[in-house]
């Protein structure tokens, strides 16, 4: 089983990053200023040894490839940066792809949002860096710069197909169009094709969406659980039985629940929003493949809370958890899905509680529970 893990490379700095957060800013300022909102809330997570490393370092790199191999991560999926031939961030996957001695597999997701400061204002965000996707021209330097990681060894390929994800293909005016000649392009280059994916809700649920260019749905985790979780609580609403015994429960629960959740979060100063974490993957699991484009998703952990002041946090994530579930998911991929690809948020996203590198208080907890997984299901020796 291939278990691709979103890999962010905000962890070393750059001067647009200096001029809108001040002078140094990489994603462990974040990490480094997170507080406890609520009582046993885990912040601010300290990286093992206190390794708040630079990206830019290839000894890192090597650093993190050996604990990928040694692991079961089998690729690191990398956001990409491009704002109409501006690039941001782009140093590390391009030491990834010309430093030899980085050997492991990878491939890119395009982030192509607007760069905003949401951060830190949710009501107003300003735009910092807007994405404009323009025309063939536009859309052939972008091809050009991406060829040399198509044909790296390295780069997640099928078929002769490198695997390319788009963040959020709605956003996209000339979506078809633009895939279309890159897929022509890709053909020139002497490439079999493009295999697209996408990997946010938006598109997935856009009813009159032409989902024909993409090869693979990802389904983003924790989102899809959120979404899923939420239709069912729906659905279930309905029922007039449902309705009593929930308000009985809910009358039951309300010291116990709401106290601890809703009002002690709010007494920290935020409108928090908490989510059980062992529910979520009781979500995930029983989804199932929407159709053969499907590729399922997991989680490590979710907590946007250094990130954003009303933020979201699942509770209850532990190695042993997540290793239940990772077998649970593993022999889901397999023998529904029919795929043997996992992608899994995430192995850096320490500003949003998603990572796999070794921390503090779990050392290399949950990537032995991935390994343990792995080994479980017969995926690995």
């Amino acid at each position: 089983m291939k278990i691709i893990a979103f890999y962010l490379p905000q962890f070393h700095s750059i001067p647009e990053n200096d001029e809108w957060w001040g002078e140094g800013f990489t994603e462990w300022k974040n990490v480094k200023k997170a507080q406890p909102l609520f009582k046993d809330h885990y912040q601010p997570r300290v990286p093992l040894n206190g390794n708040y490393y630079n990206l830019l370092d290839d000894e890192v790199k090597k650093w993190q490839i050996n604990l990928a191999k040694k692991y079961g991560v089998y690729g690191f999926c990398f956001y990409h940066y491009w704002f109409d031939g501006k690039l941001l961030l782009e140093k590390p996957i391009e030491q990834f792809k010309d430093n030899s001695e980085l050997n492991h597999p990878y491939c890119m997701c395009w982030a192509n949002e607007n760069w905003t400061n949401a951060w830190v204002a949710d009501k107003d965000p300003k735009t910092l860096m807007s994405q404009r996707y323009g025309d063939k021209p536009e859309w052939k330097t972008h091809f050009d710069y991406l060829l040399p990681f198509f044909l790296d060894d390295n780069y997640i390929k099928e078929e002769g197909k490198p695997l390319f994800v788009i963040y959020r293909p709605e956003i996209i005016d000339c979506l078809n169009e633009m895939l279309d000649y890159w897929q022509a392009l890709a053909v020139e280059s002497g490439l079999s094709g493009i295999n697209f994916a996408y990997q946010q809700l938006p598109f997935y649920l856009k009813k009159d969406k032409d989902d024909s260019r993409f090869r693979y749905n990802i389904e983003y985790q924790p989102g899809y659980a959120l979404h899923d979780m939420k239709t069912n609580d729906k659905d279930k609403s309905s029922s007039i039985l449902y309705k009593f015994r929930t308000s009985i429960r809910e009358v039951i629960n309300t010291i116990d629940k709401t106290f601890k959740t809703n009002f002690i979060a709010k007494f920290a100063g935020n409108k928090l929003r908490l989510i059980d974490f062992n529910e979520a993957w009781k979500s995930i699991i029983k989804r199932g493949p929407t159709n053969n484009k499907s590729i399922p998703g997991s989680f490590v952990g979710w907590d946007n809370t250094p990130r954003r002041q009303n933020g979201t946090v699942y509770t209850g994530s532990t190695p042993a958890a997540f290793q239940e579930h990772m077998i649970n998911q593993i022999k889901n991929a397999r023998d529904i899905y029919k795929t043997d690809k996992i992608f899994l948020f995430a192995w850096n996203e320490w500003a949003e509680g998603g990572y796999m590198e070794p921390d503090e208080k779990y050392k290399y907890g949950y990537l032995e529970a991935l390994n343990n997984a792995l080994i479980e299901t017969g995926e690995k020796e």
